[in-house]
C-alpha cells in the first residue's frame, strides 16, 4: 500500500509538469493578447500598431459613431431573440422526438443536418429564399396572392430579423440534440411518480424535469452565446451589413475597421468593449455558479 502512494505522487507530479506549457500557452495567447489588444485600444494606432497615447479618445469616437450604436442594437435584438426562440424551439422539437416516434434517427438527422453547414453556405441559401424576385415571395404570388410581400432582407426596419431566420434555421437542430440527450438521462421513475400523481404532462416539464435538466440548459446557453457574440460570417453572407448599416454588428465593425478603415485603435476599442460586456455576464455568472456551489460543499 506504501510503495503505492509514492508512485501516485510521481504521477501526479508528472501530470502538474505536463500542463506547464498549455498554462504559459493560455497566458501568453489568451491574457497576453487580451492585454495587449486593451493597451493599445488607448492608442493611435492606424495601419500598424504605435504607441501614441491618446487616452478616451478611441471611446468618445466609437461611442458618437452611428454605425457601433447601431451594431449594439443590432445585436441585442438578434441576441435575445434568438436565445428565447432557439431554447423554445429546440425544446418543443427534443420533447417530440422524444416520445419515440417512427424514423427517429431520420428525423434527428434531418434537424441537425443544417449545423453542418458554415454560416456561409446557411447565409446565401437564406438570402436566395428571401430574394422576393425568385424566394418566398415569388412561390406565393405565383400561387395566386399577388399582393403577397416577404422580403425581411430589403427592408432596413426588420433586416435583422431574416438574419434571425437564418440563425434559427441553423442553430435549433444543436438544441434540439443537446436538450434530446438530456431528456433520454431523465429516470423514467420521474415520469411514472408523475402520471400516479395525475400531474399534466406540461407540469411535469416545467416543474420537474426543466429544473433537472439545468447542467444541459447552462451547457447549451455557453454553446449559443458565444454564437451570439461572434456573429459575423452569416452577416456577411447574407446581408453584408446593409441595407445601409441596417444589419451591422460589432463584430463585423471590428474587422471594418482594422482591415478596411486602417484603423486599429479604433478595433481595438470596439473589441475592448465586446469583451467587456461578455465578463460583465460570465464573472457574475460564474461567481453564482461556482461560488455557490463551493460553499454548499
Amino acid at each position: 500500500m506504501a510503495s503505492h502512494r509514492p508512485n501516485q505522487l510521481f504521477q501526479n507530479m508528472n501530470a502538474k509538469i505536463a500542463s506547464i506549457p498549455m498554462i504559459v500557452t493560455a497566458l501568453f495567447v489568451f491574457v497576453g493578447g487580451t492585454v495587449w489588444t486593451v493597451v493599445y485600444s488607448f492608442t493611435k494606432s492606424g495601419l500598424l500598431p504605435r504607441l501614441k497615447w491618446v487616452g478616451l479618445d478611441q471611446y468618445e469616437r466609437l461611442w458618437s459613431t452611428k454605425k457601433w450604436l447601431v451594431s449594439i442594437e443590432n445585436l441585442a435584438i438578434y441576441g435575445l431573440s434568438m436565445l428565447v426562440l432557439v431554447f423554445v424551439i429546440g425544446f418543443i422539437l427534443a420533447a417530440l422526438i422524444d416520445q419515440k416516434i417512427r424514423f427517429e434517427n431520420t428525423i434527428r438527422t434531418v434537424i441537425l443536418y443544417p449545423y453542418a453547414l458554415s454560416f456561409v453556405v446557411t447565409g446565401l441559401v437564406w438570402q436566395w429564399i428571401l430574394n422576393p424576385e425568385f424566394g418566398v415571395q415569388n412561390i406565393v404570388r405565383g400561387l395566386g396572392w399577388e399582393n403577397f410581400t416577404f422580403d425581411p432582407l430589403y427592408s432596413a426596419d426588420i433586416a435583422i430579423f431574416g438574419v434571425l431566420i437564418a440563425g434559427l434555421w441553423q442553430g435549433s437542430g444543436l438544441v434540439m440534440v443537446l436538450m434530446l440527450a438530456g431528456l433520454r438521462g431523465i429516470d423514467q421513475e420521474v415520469w411514472k411518480a408523475a402520471r400516479v400523481d395525475g400531474i399534466p404532462a406540461w407540469k411535469t416539464y416545467l416543474l420537474i424535469v426543466i429544473p433537472m435538466m439545468r447542467p444541459v440548459f447552462v451547457t447549451t446557453l455557453v454553446l449559443v452565446v458565444t454564437g451570439i457574440v461572434k456573429l459575423y460570417d452569416l452577416i456577411v453572407a447574407q446581408t453584408g451589413g446593409g441595407p445601409g448599416i441596417a444589419t451591422e454588428v460589432p463584430a463585423k465593425y471590428v474587422y471594418d475597421s482594422m482591415f478596411r478603415a486602417n484603423n486599429l485603435g479604433q478595433g481595438f476599442a470596439a473589441s475592448t468593449m465586446m469583451l467587456l460586456t461578455v465578463a460583465l455576464v460570465v464573472i457574475p455568472w460564474a461567481i453564482l455558479e461556482f461560488g455557490g456551489s463551493k460553499r454548499n460543499g
